[in-house]
């Protein structure tokens, strides 16, 4: 079987009936996890082997675990800080922050493959501007160049942690000050003023780094009427024909009101995809699933399939040899030492 073109939500820490009847329909592809489906680390564990167990070749499970305000599982994990906490030091002492990028990513990366979590939607490589305050902490830094060399090295962490990238959000979030979550933000800028800032960190990792990207529920109107996520022009000429990225394109959260714009639940995954997304998320709206499943035509794609394997993750360390292993240790030495106090979760896709 395939992998399908939906990931889906959970609505707790274990597998009801009829969410495991879905997760086994041809349509579906993958799991995105949430606080709410995390109670400690052996149910997570146990959630995760289960929905694996469901198919052949597994359903990916995907989490946003960037740390700072937006880290799903807590008690047991180590508390990452927002990556923003890594990039302050970067033109002071660039070896340092670049060691710590690296430790960084590959701590986040080990912890979540150690429980069974393919991959956790990383790195943002937005730029912060300081005007959104969805984004703020959550990005390396302001100076593209910056976020393109610290998002290097803390993707090559996630590497050796047997996990995959996946970049957000394109072609970026950081200059408008409207949160997507609530409401439809509008970017004024040319084209070309972002080719050389935003995107840079997209066009100079999308080659190599970056296995997935994530593009933005944002309307850049100079360039298109429709939000990026819904674009051909962003999707199509530009990520897919003029970048070259030959990766998956996977959708941020359909229901957020960025994306209201296309319709309903099933319209709007139907024109993610012929937008040009591999993978849509329809999560965070009872019985959206159910909607978009019953009404959604679409054929299995080998590409796609092929796309999306590519997000599994691999030869996952057991949890109990990585929390006695030096490495781990180190990695966790070392945040303490940079990181900043915790702050309060963000509810965020």
């Amino acid at each position: 079987m395939t992998l399908g073109p939906l990931m889906v939500d959970l609505l707790g820490t274990a597998l009801s009936e009829d969410e495991k009847d879905i997760l086994q329909h041809p349509l579906v592809g993958g799991v995105i996890l949430f606080s709410r489906n995390f109670d400690n680390v052996s149910q997570l564990e146990a959630l995760c082997k289960q929905i694996h167990a469901l198919r052949q070749p597994h359903l990916l499970i995907a989490v946003d675990h960037e740390g700072g305000r937006v880290q799903r599982f807590r008690d047991g994990f180590t508390r990452l800080p927002p990556v923003g906490a890594i990039g302050k030091t970067f033109h002071q002492h660039p070896r340092l922050t670049l060691q710590r990028a690296e430790q960084t990513g590959w701590l986040m990366a080990a912890e979540l493959r150690a429980v069974g979590v393919d991959f956790s939607f990383a790195p943002v490589l937005d730029l912060d501007y300081g005007v959104s305050e969805v984004i703020g902490d959550r990005s390396f830094h302001r100076d593209p160049q910056a976020v393109t060399t610290i998002a290097r090295a803390y993707i090559q962490g996630m590497r050796k942690a047997w996990m995959s990238a996946v970049g957000k959000h394109f072609p970026g979030h950081g200059a408008v000050e409207v949160d997507s979550h609530q409401g439809l933000p509008v970017d004024s800028r040319y084209f070309e003023d972002m080719l050389q800032a935003d995107m840079l960190p997209f066009s100079q990792l999308c080659q190599k780094e970056l296995a997935g990207i994530m593009p933005a529920h944002i309307v850049y109107e100079q360039s298109d009427a429709l939000p990026a996520g819904f674009s051909r022009f962003w999707l199509q000429e530009i990520l897919r024909e003029r970048l070259g990225f030959q990766g998956a394109i996977l959708s941020d959260d359909l229901s957020m009101a960025g994306a209201a714009i296309a319709g309903g639940p099933l319209e709007r995954a139907e024109a993610a995809l012929e937008a040009g997304c591999d993978m849509v998320l329809v999560c965070n709206n009872p019985g959206s699933v159910v909607e978009v499943i019953d009404g959604l035509k679409i054929k299995p794609d080998p590409l796609r399939h092929a796309r999306l394997v590519r997000l599994h993750g691999r030869h996952a360390t057991p949890r109990e040899e990585l929390l006695t292993s030096g490495e781990w240790k180190q990695a966790v030495e070392t945040i303490a030492g940079y990181s900043p106090d915790p702050e309060m979760e963000l509810n965020l896709v």
